[in-house]
């Protein structure tokens, strides 16, 4: 279930904005883990307004398992996350750790998934950036300030 488009847009428009980069990472990540842990994997808050996910990776240097709730747009049977980091300079820590161990699990309404991540190649990227953008239009923003190209990744459930 996602807000109305009069709940939706102007979160967006927030969302853009560059004092949310500052603020966002300090309270949308806690309060989404905390409902999500409550619930046992059936709500997050951002589910509202983009479809959203769990994602549990592996520590590309501690080897910890490290659970990220984040956007994940559904399209062809996979899951697209991109890894914008709220705007800021830096990749967010769970993109470098699916480029060290690809292998990570998906948690929506509750299911837990087993997924391989992909790093999107490039061109991957170009063709499937509109379709992202339109679920999440901050996205283009989010290139913009951070002056990085945003990793997006494919997450798929193994054979």
């Amino acid at each position: 279930m996602t807000a109305p488009e009069w709940i939706r847009r102007p979160v967006q428009r927030i969302a853009s904005a560059d004092w949310f980069a500052d603020m966002a990472p300090r309270f949308v990540p806690p309060t989404d883990r905390a409902l999500n842990r409550l619930t046992r994997g059936r709500v997050m808050l951002s589910q509202w307004i983009v479809p959203s996910i769990s994602l549990t990776t592996t520590g590309a240097r501690t080897g910890q398992r490290r659970t990220t709730p984040l956007a994940a747009v559904p399209l062809r049977g996979a899951h697209y996350v991109v890894a914008s980091n709220f705007g800021r300079e830096r990749h967010p820590a769970w993109s470098y750790n699916l480029m060290a161990n690809p292998e990570a699990e998906m948690t929506i309404g509750g299911t837990t998934r087993q997924v391989h991540a992909e790093l999107l190649d490039p061109e991957d990227k170009e063709r499937v950036w509109p379709e992202l953008v339109a679920v999440w239009p901050p996205y283009d923003r989010y290139v913009e300030r951070s002056g990085r190209d945003l990793r997006v990744f494919r997450l798929e459930e193994p054979d």
